[in-house]
């Protein structure tokens, strides 16, 4: 059985208007994770990931890099809120 993981990352550098968001989901979505990712108006990109540990941290090394046209300055994990609901599947939310 997979020990799950969920993770709060913050993505700075040049990672908005590059397709960012659309392709972390895509990401997620493919590696059967749960969670969300947005545009934060300081620039950067936020996701919250959920599922198995093995699964969110190939995806938190994806981050990393990004798409072909972004340019990954940092990835920071966050302190999660624990009030924070886990959804059931991957979305997109609108910038905050």
């Amino acid at each position: 059985m997979s020990i799950q993981s969920v993770k709060l990352l913050r993505i700075s550098g040049i990672v908005q208007g590059v397709g960012f968001r659309w392709s972390l989901s895509s990401q997620a979505r493919r590696l059967g994770l749960t969670g969300w990712v947005r545009n934060r108006l300081d620039g950067s990109v936020e996701a919250l990931v959920a599922g198995p540990a093995e699964r969110v941290s190939e995806l938190f090394r994806w981050a990393h890099r990004g798409p072909p046209s972004a340019s990954v300055d940092h990835v920071e994990e966050m302190p999660l809120n624990p009030d924070e609901p886990i959804p059931t599947d991957f979305t997109e939310r609108s910038t905050r």
